[in-house]
C-alpha cells in the first residue's frame, strides 16, 4: 500500500469522525438537551455531553490538517490554491483553521468562560446562539465536504 493511500484513509477517516461528531451535537444533542434541560441546566448538560467529544476532536481535527497538508505536499497541488476552481480546498482550510482556533484557542483561553457568564445573564439567549453556531459551522462543513468530494471527481 503506498503512502497516499494511507494519509487518505487518515484523511478521510478523520473527516468523518470530526464532522460526523458536530452533526451528531447539532442535530441530535442539542435538541435534546433543549427538550430535556431547564434553561440554566441547559449548558451544563450540553457540556458534559460535548466535552468527550471535544476531547476526540483535538485527535481527528490535526490529524485531518497533518494529512492534508502532507497529501498537498505530495502531490505538488500548492499551485490549485491560485486556481479558482479548487474553491474547495480553501474552503478545507478555512474549516479547519475555524476548527482549530476553537478547539485550541477559544475553548481553552475564554470560550467555557463566557458560555457560563452568558448563560447566568441570559441562558435562553445563550442557548439560542450556541445552537445557531453549530449549524453554521455544520452547514460550512457539509458544503465544504461536498465540494471537496465532487472536486476530486472533476465536476468543477
Amino acid at each position: 500500500m503506498d503512502d497516499l493511500a494511507i494519509a487518505r484513509a487518515i484523511h478521510v477517516l478523520s473527516v468523518v469522525h470530526w464532522i460526523g461528531g458536530v452533526a451528531m451535537v447539532t442535530a441530535v444533542i442539542l435538541p435534546a438537551v433543549a427538550r430535556l434541560a431547564e434553561p440554566a441546566r441547559r449548558l451544563e448538560l450540553f457540556h458534559a455531553v460535548e466535552s468527550r467529544f471535544s476531547a476526540q476532536a483535538r485527535v481527528s481535527v490535526p490529524l485531518a490538517g497533518i494529512t492534508g497538508f502532507y497529501m498537498t505536499d505530495r502531490l505538488g497541488a500548492w499551485d490549485r490554491f491560485a486556481d479558482p476552481a479548487f474553491w474547495w480546498m480553501h474552503a478545507m482550510v478555512l474549516v479547519w483553521t475555524l476548527f482549530m482556533i476553537v478547539l485550541f484557542v477559544a475553548e481553552p483561553l475564554f470560550l467555557h468562560r463566557w458560555f457560563r457568564a452568558r448563560m447566568e445573564a441570559a441562558p435562553e439567549r445563550t442557548f439560542a446562539f450556541v445552537r445557531r453556531a453549530h449549524w453554521i459551522l455544520l452547514t460550512l462543513a457539509s458544503v465544504t465536504v461536498a465540494g471537496a468530494v465532487l472536486g476530486v471527481h472533476g465536476v468543477f
